[in-house]
């Protein structure tokens, strides 16, 4: 992918610092390759009492990526992607049944100083969503927004600034309508990214309530990282993830809420098998 990158990547990586692979579930993934070259995955998740089970297959063929998903509740997911179907555009189509009114067409197009991304639903009345961005030097401009063609009525809008340097990156985004200002960044210590430290602002204009969560992450070595997370409402949450083998990961993670230490915390365990 070349130039500014989608609206979805302004303050992108502050987020995924933030958020990713924090769980509170029980999740094991297994995953093989076939001689032909097609990765099946399978899935089990423990949420609550609940149990869940998915099984997906993946295939790359040229420019071309068909991925097919099957859950413990009958819903079959394929996703067809084309890389290149014109120059610089990454083609997207998914079916979801037996709610064939989920389908979408996702058409992405790429230039150096610009992108813009269009995705439409398959029902009668479909929901169009639409963003764009532009930029150069590690700084992107984007709008992106949402109309109803049911109702007439524009359902989402909003505005990002993101600035990408090779030591931090930092984003300011207008969402909700205009109703809610976030503002995020993340630093890193040393030029192996080995270190980083990640903060982020929400501001909901509406109510004037503010909400504030810091991070950050450490490389333990080569195999092994943690991660830990605080918001002004008292809640703590901690990640350590090593890879058992190359591309393998075990990953475990627990929320505390330090206001309230009397209530049990919550924990997760997610396993991540790949040949």
């Amino acid at each position: 992918m070349k130039g500014p990158g989608l609206f979805s990547d302004i303050g992108k990586k502050a987020k995924d610092l933030l958020t990713r692979d924090y769980t509170c579930d029980q999740k094991v993934t297994i995953s093989t390759v076939t001689t032909s070259g097609l990765t099946l995955t399978s899935s089990g998740v423990k949420k609550g009492g609940l149990y869940s089970l998915d099984v997906s297959s993946v295939y790359k063929y040229k420019n071309s990526i068909i991925d097919v998903k099957v859950d413990t509740e009958s819903n079959i997911s394929t996703t067809l992607t084309v890389l290149e179907a014109l120059p610089s555009t990454k083609l997207v189509t998914s079916v979801k049944l037996p709610d064939y009114n989920a389908g979408k067409v996702e058409l992405q197009y790429f230039h150096e100083n610009a992108s813009f991304a269009t995705v439409v639903g398959m029902k009668p009345s479909p929901l169009v969503e639409f963003s764009g961005t532009v930029g150069g030097q590690g700084v992107a401009f984007g709008a992106e927004g949402a109309y109803d063609t049911a109702t007439g009525k524009f359902t989402k809008y909003s505005a990002g600034l993101g600035v990408t340097k090779p030591e931090y990156h930092a984003a300011v985004i207008l969402a909700d309508k205009g109703d809610t200002i976030k503002v995020s960044g993340l630093y890193h210590f040393d030029d192996n990214q080995k270190a980083a430290a990640v903060a982020e602002l929400t501001r909901k204009l509406s109510t004037n309530e503010n909400t504030l969560t810091v991070g950050g992450l450490y490389t333990v070595d080569d195999r092994t990282i943690v991660k830990a997370r605080l918001n002004n409402t008292g809640k703590l949450a901690t990640l350590f993830q090593h890879a058992v083998k190359p591309k393998s990961l075990l990953t475990i993670s627990g929320e505390f809420d330090t206001k309230a230490l009397d209530r049990p915390p919550k924990f997760g365990l997610a396993l991540a098998l790949k040949p």
